[in-house]
């Protein structure tokens, strides 16, 4: 019976074709495209000079970059925390049997996830800015005038302001994901607990999280992978400034690539992006099983 519902081969084939020809085509094709180039002295004109792993040597060398690579493992650790963390805390909120309407709710804190970045960045922007920007007029308002300041020329702390916004606009994203796990739990799981008097922290460490570490997993992989990436706000609200105190590796490709002209050391750049992040990420999802397994141990 199964068999014949079964699809024949050559009718799967054609349905994967053009999927699997979008993503080659998008992703395969420019990475090993990039790699190439990696191998040569080229300003994006015709002429190209093989110089081997000269950008590479360039690269390991390149305190711009490394400094660029610790960036953006701030912004893993800040989101990972301030994204996840605080969605967490808020499905837990939602699921109360205390809120009422809380399809509204969900709805509202998905809306940020929506708006385009650029937008949030110029939205952030405006907001930190030290003639019209709510920030300043809020401690100008509460008498604290002399702490005004301009805040995105502020070496100390220009990565945290523009993790906030990073924070903010997906914390729905990630409400929706562990929101769809939390409803697969069966109920009379939490209704037990409470029977046997597990307070809400309680159930929140040791039945909730345990039940829905994989999904936790799938969103680690997606905070890392979306922040070692990150380009759209930063180029936004500070271009890597001041000075290089918020430069990210993908700004940084992009200005030696396209502002300085140097596509080849620019593809260096790229490949080693997509290395950097296969190391980080790897390392995210080792580092969440041995805790959920150290933790199913303690139990």
């Amino acid at each position: 019976m199964l068999s014949s519902i079964r699809p024949k081969n050559r009718v799967i084939f054609a349905y994967l074709l053009l999927p699997i020809a979008l993503y080659v085509f998008a992703v395969f094709i420019p990475l090993v495209t990039a790699a190439f180039y990696s191998f040569f002295e080229w300003k994006g004109g015709p002429n190209k000079t093989f110089i081997g792993f000269e950008n590479y040597a360039t690269l390991l060398k390149d305190s711009v970059f490394w400094n660029s690579f610790s960036h953006n493992i701030y912004l893993v650790i800040a989101c990972i925390i301030g994204q996840i963390g605080l969605a967490f805390v808020f499905v837990l909120m939602i699921n109360s049997r205390l809120v009422k309407f809380k399809g509204i709710h969900r709805t509202f804190g998905f809306f940020p996830s929506t708006v385009s970045a650029v937008s949030i960045g110029f939205i952030w922007t405006m907001i930190y800015d030290y003639k019209r920007g709510v920030l300043n007029w809020f401690l100008d308002a509460v008498g604290k005038h002399d702490s005004a300041k301009v805040w995105l020329n502020e070496p100390k702390l220009v990565m945290l302001l523009i993790s906030i916004p990073l924070i903010w606009q997906f914390i729905g994203y990630y409400m929706v994901i562990i929101l769809s796990a939390i409803s697969s739990v069966d109920k009379e799981i939490f209704e037990v607990s409470e029977i046997d008097g597990a307070n809400g922290f309680q159930r929140a460490i040791y039945i909730v999280l345990p039940l829905i570490k994989n999904t936790l997993l799938v969103c680690v992989t997606l905070c890392v992978a979306g922040n070692m990436k990150a380009f759209d706000h930063i180029f936004v609200m500070t271009a890597g400034g001041p000075g290089n105190a918020s430069m990210v590796m993908a700004l940084y490709g992009y200005k030696i690539s396209f502002a300085q002209q140097n596509m080849g050391y620019g593809s260096a750049i790229s490949i080693g992006i997509f290395i950097a992040s296969l190391v980080v990420i790897g390392g995210s999802q080792l580092l969440v099983k041995v805790l959920s397994r150290e933790k199913g141990g303690d139990r």
